[in-house]
């Protein structure tokens, strides 16, 4: 076999390699360096609830948050960082549903999980005009305590019920700021 033929054959190979590796079910581990949820809506039953959820921390602009301070309320956890794509075309669903929401029984609450200083965060919501507080948690420590309902990847958004206990989870990016205004509604919406 002449060095061309080998040469040749070699780079056919690893063009073949190259095409393959693209078919392959993990997608957003490139450039954004991200795996993302699958999009899967997931809304548990009353009876298959687990307890109540609680953790604290520091927010994004250094203030104490108490997720336990807001029981007796809907609350919605968004779980992004500002390198996520994703995240930033979803934050102004969030934006909109939070201002639509009633204060008195519903917040909202951001846990960033990957910023490497909390200005970065900080910066992301400004630059986009969140008004709602976000946990400071590049070890994503606060996710643990969401307990089998913890989302594997940015963005998710769970949906806490007045309990505290994991109602809803998106697993990805919101579909719809529909999609999330109903499972708000529908958890406001059950009977005690």
């Amino acid at each position: 076999m002449t060095r061309m033929t080998r040469m040749t054959r070699v780079a056919a190979l690893l063009a073949a390699l190259v095409l393959t590796a693209g078919c392959s079910d993990v997608s957003g581990t490139g450039d954004g360096d991200y795996v993302p949820g699958d999009g899967q809506v997931l809304e548990v039953a009353k009876a298959e609830r687990e307890g109540p959820v609680s953790f604290s921390g520091t927010t994004v602009q250094g203030d104490p948050l108490d997720v336990t301070d807001l029981r007796g309320k809907v609350v919605v956890l968004n779980v992004w960082w500002s390198g996520c794509g994703p995240c930033r075309t979803e934050m102004p669903m969030l934006n909109d549903a939070e201002e639509e929401s009633d204060a008195d029984e519903v917040a909202f609450v951001g846990i960033n999980i990957r910023d490497l200083a909390p200005e970065n965060a900080a910066s992301f919501e400004r630059d986009r005009g969140v008004t709602y507080p976000s946990l400071y948690d590049p070890g994503s420590e606060t996710l643990l305590r969401l307990g089998k309902f913890a989302p594997h990847a940015t963005p998710a958004t769970v949906v806490l019920d007045k309990e505290g206990r994991v109602a809803a989870l998106i697993n990805g990016p919101i579909p719809s700021k529909s999609t999330l205004t109903t499972l708000i509604d529908d958890t406001l919406a059950e009977s005690d």
